[in-house]
C-alpha cells in the first residue's frame, strides 16, 4: 500500500494560545477579503489590517502571500472535515438519519465561503488538489464509520459499494451547486435541496439491484 505523503511545512505552527488566536483572526481576515473581493485582492497589508494587527506579525508566521493562501486553504479544509463529523456524531440512529446528516452538512460546508472554495482549488495547483483529495477520502470514512451499523438495511447486492455510490452522488451534487451561477442559496433552498438529496440517496440503498432481481 502506498503511504500517504507528509504534509508540507507550509507555516510556522503557534506554539501558545495567544499566538494561535492572532493566527485565526489572520486567517479569517484573508477569508472575508478573498471572499469579498477575490483572492487576487488579497494582500499581506489588508490581511493585517483586517486583523488588527502589524503586518510584521504575518511575516513573522507566513514567509510570503503563497504560504498564507495554502493555510487558508487548510483551514477550510480542515473546517469542512470537523463540520461534518460533528453532525454524523448528532445524525438520528438509523440508515436515512446518516445520510440525510450527510447531506445537510456537505451541502452546508459548501454554502460557507462557497464562491472562494473552489477558487482556492482550482488557483493552488496539485498540493492544494491532493489537500482537497485528503479532505473528500475523510469525508468518505467518516460517512462509512457512521453508516456501519446499518449497512444490514441497505438491499443493494454490495453495501459497501452502494454506500460508496450514494456517497460520491451526494458530494458531486453538493460541489456542483457550489459552482453553479443558480446555486440553491438562502436557508430554505439549501434545505430542501438536502432533503432531496438524502432522499434519492436512501431510495438507491433501499431498492434491490436489478441485475440481481432479474437473475432469480
Amino acid at each position: 500500500m502506498t503511504e500517504e505523503p507528509q504534509r508540507p511545512a507550509t507555516y510556522r505552527e503557534p506554539q501558545q494560545a495567544r499566538s494561535a488566536a492572532t493566527l485565526a483572526r489572520v486567517l479569517q481576515a484573508a477569508e472575508e477579503i478573498a471572499s469579498d473581493s477575490g483572492l487576487e485582492k488579497m494582500t499581506i497589508a489588508g490581511v493585517a489590517q483586517r486583523a488588527g494587527v502589524a503586518v510584521g506579525t504575518i511575516y513573522r508566521r507566513f514567509e510570503d502571500r503563497e504560504q498564507l493562501i495554502t493555510a487558508l486553504t487548510e483551514r477550510m479544509l480542515e473546517r469542512r472535515e470537523d463540520y461534518v463529523a460533528g453532525q454524523l456524531r448528532a445524525a438520528e440512529p438509523s440508515l436515512s438519519g446518516v445520510m440525510d446528516a450527510y447531506a445537510h452538512a456537505l451541502l452546508q460546508s459548501f454554502a460557507d465561503s462557497s464562491g472562494l472554495f473552489p477558487v482556492l482549488l482550482r488557483t493552488r495547483g496539485t498540493r492544494s488538489l491532493d489537500r482537497g483529495a485528503r479532505t473528500i477520502t475523510e469525508l468518505h470514512r467518516l460517512l462509512l464509520e457512521a453508516a456501519a451499523p446499518y449497512t444490514d438495511q441497505i438491499r443493494r447486492s454490495e453495501p459497501r459499494q452502494a454506500l460508496d455510490t450514494a456517497a460520491r452522488a451526494i458530494l458531486g451534487a453538493c460541489f456542483h451547486n457550489s459552482v453553479r451561477p443558480d446555486a440553491a442559496t438562502g436557508e430554505a433552498a439549501r434545505r430542501r435541496y438536502a432533503d432531496e438529496l438524502g432522499e434519492m440517496a436512501i431510495a438507491y440503498l433501499l431498492t434491490p439491484d436489478r441485475r440481481r432481481d432479474a437473475a432469480t
